[in-house]
């Protein structure tokens, strides 16, 4: 089991950029694959992207390819997710996830572990 918390949401114009953390405690942080989802207000809780416990392969959803990139730093047992060109239905709260097998999942019921959440507000 990890304990995660996230950091780094916030308000931001639309075509900006932020940079989400996540800092997890416990132990073989490189054994858990990672993944960022996101739920906006009346909607399902949603896959953004995923990363291999090695971070040598990552995923996306289709709406942020190219515009978010995954990352992790399993020395420092923090993983990221660099948001660019942000758009007004980027806004959500998203949350970092972690699943005790070494490839990620698109799937939110496939993670053992969340974090609370950060707010990001992009406006238009």
């Amino acid at each position: 089991q990890v304990h995660l918390v996230e950091s780094g949401g916030g308000e931001v114009q639309a075509g900006g950029s932020l940079r989400l953390s996540c800092a997890a405690s416990g132990r073989s942080f490189h054994r858990y694959s990672m993944a960022w989802f996101r739920q906006a207000p009346g909607k399902e809780r949603q896959f953004v992207a995923g990363i291999s416990g090695s971070g040598a392969s990552s995923s996306y959803a289709t709406s942020v390819n190219g515009r978010f990139t995954i990352s992790r730093d399993n020395a420092k047992n923090t993983l990221f997710l660099q948001m660019n060109s942000l758009k007004h239905e980027d806004t959500a709260v998203y949350y970092c996830a972690a699943r005790p097998y070494p490839l990620p999942d698109t799937k939110a019921n496939n993670y053992n572990d969340w974090g609370q959440g950060t707010q990001v507000t992009v406006s238009s």
